[in-house]
């Protein structure tokens, strides 16, 4: 048996190839038995998100396991295997563990430590028992991962700080009402202007801080109905483009994401609006900018353009390289305790067959004794003696149970389990292989 990965992400493939290999969930209960039905495929698992397809199979034998899959992805695709290929990867046994592992603790995201990932590893694990997919290593494997993931994100702080454009917008928001106010976003008139993905990610955020008084306004409020359809819980405000400058005028921090090729807001149309005593933090996460530079010479407004972000993000994005060493020593961790349970499998047709013929001995040997006692003396001593005798096989194969178990040498494994083999004349049926 061998375990490995095929798959394609966003390192690998354009998003015209991976929206081919998408494998929603509603079709896993007839593509999972449909892949452990071929000849040397054993046990399958399916990671399928917006940003990679990854499916884990145990195989009888590697290459040609690998070569079913690869069969099945070509179809699913439609793409000849020639053209598919170079966007695949393959990874065999420590180092598709190694893979799940860094996936699961989100090292292997397009952004480094994002939580999502840990529970959609946890979706495929449950998936993969709900169709039959998974099954005794598989069903190991995924719950060391989901174990690793949680390691990761509790032993080290890879999962905080600002990563993204819309998420450090937010965190510096909070940066600066702390230093300015010493508050935190909860009391605080937010408008969004804008309702695309980076809007979306901009109310995701902000909710998570605290903001509770949130307005979206958007050329299209259909689109701006959609986004809200997203927070049903959030209760936010929806605007028209044409109440604008009246929303800003209420607001005390403005977030701009549109696609305008010119900007939006300007000093003249703000002098307009802000009364002199009112302070207004404004954020543009836009290119081009959505707010003009000559909003700076006024004094009550605090203007934040995405090179200002820039910083913040480099600053996290730095931080998390460095938790992300310390979070793969700690999957070196969980692979290691995982290829140790791994190679202690094969020690259980072994043992079991000794178990099993010093069992068989035992119970010959007994029938034996217990026939030359006489029946009486039989009937009333039989429990004590058969006790006797299960406790001297116990004790005696305790020891080299133990001891082979607990042995991590591969060839002295092997070694010791061969000599047992022999000395007992044991048939264990099976062959052992790296």
């Amino acid at each position: 048996m061998n375990i490995a990965v095929v798959g394609l992400s966003h390192k690998t493939a354009p998003v015209e190839v991976r929206e081919k290999l998408s494998i929603p969930e509603a079709q896993l209960e007839t593509v999972m038995p449909h892949l452990c039905s071929y000849p040397h495929i054993e046990e399958v698992a399916i990671l399928s998100t917006c940003n990679r397809l990854e499916v884990y199979i145990v195989t009888t034998e590697t290459d040609a396991g690998i070569r079913e899959l690869c069969q099945f992805l070509t179809e699913k695709a439609g793409i000849p295997l020639a053209k598919l290929r170079p966007h695949l990867f393959i990874l065999l046994y420590q180092d598709a563990v190694m893979h799940l592992m860094r996936v699961a603790g989100g090292l292997d995201s397009l952004v480094l430590g994002e939580g999502q990932i840990l529970a959609q590893v946890k979706t495929t694990h449950k998936l993969g028992q709900q169709h039959k997919g998974i099954g005794r290593l598989l069903n190991k494997l995924f719950k060391q991962a989901i174990t690793a993931g949680k390691r990761v994100r509790t032993e080290t702080s890879i999962g905080t700080g600002a990563v993204s454009i819309s998420s450090a917008a937010v965190e510096l928001a909070q940066q600066k009402v702390e230093t300015l106010y010493g508050t935190s976003l909860t009391p605080y008139k937010i408008a969004i202007i804008g309702a695309g993905k980076m809007s979306r990610l901009l109310v995701k955020h902000l909710l998570a801080k605290g903001a509770v008084d949130i307005s979206i306004l958007n050329r299209s409020t259909k689109r701006a109905e959609e986004l809200a359809k997203g927070f049903p819980k959030a209760e936010l405000k929806l605007h028209s483009l044409s109440d604008m400058m009246t929303l800003v005028a209420q607001s005390d921090i403005v977030f701009t994401s549109t696609g305008a090729t010119e900007p939006l807001l300007t000093r003249s149309n703000l002098e307009g609006v802000l009364q002199t005593s009112h302070s207004l933090m404004l954020i543009d996460i836009s290119v081009p900018r959505n707010v003009a530079a000559d909003v700076d010479e006024l004094e009550t407004v605090h203007s934040f353009n995405v090179d200002d972000l820039k910083a913040v993000v480099a600053q996290n994005q730095e931080s998390r390289r460095k938790m992300a060493m310390e979070a793969q020593e700690l999957l070196e961790e969980d692979v290691a305790a995982f290829d140790i349970w791994w190679r202690s499998l094969e020690t259980v047709s072994t043992i079991s067959s000794l178990r099993s013929k010093v069992e068989t001995i035992r119970e010959q040997e007994l029938e034996k004794a217990l026939s030359r006692l006489g029946s009486e003396f039989a009937e009333k001593h039989q429990e004590v003696i058969e006790a006797l005798t299960r406790g001297i096989v116990n004790k005696i194969l305790h020891d080299p149970m133990v001891q082979l178990r607990a042995q991590q040498d591969i060839e002295t494994r092997r070694l010791a389990m061969e000599s047992l083999q022999m000395l007992f004349n044991l048939d264990t049926g099976e062959q052992f292989s790296s």
